[in-house]
């Protein structure tokens, strides 16, 4: 019962002054909210992020060129040119624990059909190519492994260059010309969006990786390997059976490829991400640190204001701790109610950054209890001072203050 009078005197008096309890609390709303805030958005990118590599393809593996020293020549990562099709080939055919695999030429050319011209990126890939990226098709068909051996003079484009070379009209059957040679359309992927480092994946044509590199880029080495493993467990299986394969391939020569998998792929670009959004929520952390500081001021000034009433409850039989205890709930309360509207006032400037941005929003309910419970804890530190302060007056020089 002690407890309850307790808590409703503390109620009393921050209603006596309510303005300025709403002031004291503003700095633990700004902090809070800014906190929140910050947190959404770093979860919605990363949680973005994520699906974004997600979408690159399931079980993903791959292969790609390293680094290499020859003749005493160094180079760095990327600049080997000794991945090739055969390379490829080994995978498919002796690698176990995999569901599909394509090589991978990239390049840049000027594609013209139409009477209209769009410079796109035109990658040379194997058959299994949309089912190794997780990467449907909305019409026709890819092409056939026939078709790789034969090098055919056929492509399937994505959604950005069937729109930019035939507006209005069926892609499918249709002619582009890379390089003055003519390729028939024989498919359309559907719409994949953009890859976490900004490049638009629909802006792309595909075809046979023969017919690529014998007639378009007239190179000898593939620009990377994708892997599909078969399950997720069988995943690190799979990468260590393609470094021993390919290891052994080069007889002793110093190893010229990477492998990576889906998920050193993805905390690859989360790291940053996660670095990023931990430091702009130590920031507005500091918010709330000057909001306990504000909390203390004025609880000082309170427990000078009311340096009377405190001797007369002293007086009439009232303990130090009863005093304590009042002016402790005092600072808990402001502090508490600032991070419950902080976390209200969050939330609300979350919804309007992703509905005026465009930016991924994601509200963690763990940040929610951590920023509440964190504001509380800035009550209690920042309260106890004052509190101690007004529990320690000696009861007679109280009711003598003026």
């Amino acid at each position: 019962m002690r407890f309850t009078n307790t808590f409703r005197v503390s109620l009393r008096a921050l209603r006596r002054n309510t303005m300025r309890s709403i002031l004291t609390a503003l700095g633990i709303i700004i902090g809070v909210a800014a906190v929140i805030t910050m947190v959404s958005i770093g979860n919605g990118a990363k949680s973005m992020v994520e699906a974004q590599v997600a979408a690159l393809g399931q079980n993903l593996i791959t292969v790609m060129p390293g680094s290499f020293s020859s003749g005493g020549m160094r180079s760095g990562f990327g600049f080997s040119t000794t991945l090739v099709p055969e390379d490829f080939e080994a995978i498919a055919n002796d690698v176990e624990n995999i569901d599909g695999a394509s090589p991978e030429v990239r390049d840049s050319q000027q594609v013209l059909a139409n009477g209209l011209n769009w410079r796109t990126n035109v990658n040379g890939v194997g058959p299994d190519y949309p089912y190794v990226k997780n990467w449907p098709l909305t019409a026709g068909a890819m092409f056939s492994e026939q078709e790789v051996k034969s090098l055919a003079k056929v492509a399937v484009i994505g959604k950005v260059v069937a729109e930019q070379l035939f507006p209005n009209e069926d892609a499918v059957g249709q002619t582009i010309r890379i390089r003055n040679l003519p390729f028939r359309v024989i498919g359309v992927l559907g719409p994949k969006g953009v890859t976490p480092w900004g490049s638009d994946q629909d802006d792309i044509v595909l075809v046979p990786y023969s017919s690529h590199m014998r007639r378009i880029s007239r190179r000898t080495s593939v620009s990377s390997i994708q892997i599909q493993a078969s399950t997720p467990e069988a995943i690190d299986k799979v990468k260590v059976a393609v470094e021993d394969l390919l290891t052994q391939r080069r007889r002793g020569r110093e190893p010229d490829f990477i492998v990576r998998t889906q998920e050193e792929l993805a905390n690859t670009f989360t790291a940053t991400n996660r670095t990023m959004t931990l430091l702009l929520a130590c920031i507005a952390s500091v918010s709330l640190i000057v909001g306990g500081i504000g909390i203390m001021n004025i609880m000082l000034v309170s427990v000078t204001e009311r340096t009377r009433e405190i001797g007369i409850r002293l007086a009439i039989g009232a303990h130090g701790k009863d005093v304590l205890t009042q002016f402790l709930i005092e600072a808990v309360l402001l502090s508490t109610m600032g991070g419950v509207m902080g976390v209200l006032v969050g939330v609300g400037a979350s919804q309007l950054v992703a509905h005026y941005m465009g930016w991924p929003i994601l509200v963690s309910s763990l940040s929610v209890i951590i920023a509440v419970g964190f504001s509380a804890s800035v009550g209690v530190f920042f309260g106890f001072y004052p509190a101690r302060k007004a529990a320690q007056l000696d009861p007679i020089d109280a009711l003598r203050y003026e």
